[in-house]
């Protein structure tokens, strides 16, 4: 009789229904709530055309799709900058120094930046020489 008494008790006790509780009492975690799709931020693009040196006078001539070409005389140092938000363009950039009595052999340099980045440059110290720099940069 122990024994059936036993027995019964044993499957009373393994029928029965478990709760499980949630000790943190924090409950079921929600899903997030969903997100609208967000248009991408276009990158504007810094480029800056630059000539430097001795040279008392230079002939400045530089190309890009948003000024076309462009041809300046100037002294040194001379900077142009343009802002695109285009991811590629061709860029070119030329100059051509002249003599002085006060400085026969004028050092020259040209360089192309895009976002603070060296791009392109070419360098010189011989009498009216053009330097020429181009290429087709590329985010």
């Amino acid at each position: 009789m122990r024994v059936l008494i036993f027995t019964l008790m044993l499957v009373l006790v393994g029928c029965q229904e478990k709760n499980y509780y949630d000790v943190a009492g924090t409950g079921p975690t929600p899903l997030p709530a969903p997100t609208s799709p967000t248009n991408p931020t276009t990158q504007v693009n810094k480029i800056e055309f630059r000539v430097s040196g001795t040279a008392s006078s230079v002939r400045v001539r530089f190309t890009n799709p948003v000024d076309g070409t462009t041809l300046v005389t100037t002294s040194l140092p001379y900077v142009a900058t343009i802002s695109t938000a285009e991811s590629s363009m061709f860029l070119s950039l030329e100059a051509t120094t002249s003599a002085s009595l006060f400085n026969p052999y004028p050092f020259m340099s040209v360089q192309i930046f895009v976002n603070g980045v060296l791009f392109r440059e070419a360098v010189t110290s011989d009498i009216f020489t053009t330097l020429s720099v181009s290429g087709t940069w590329r985010k």
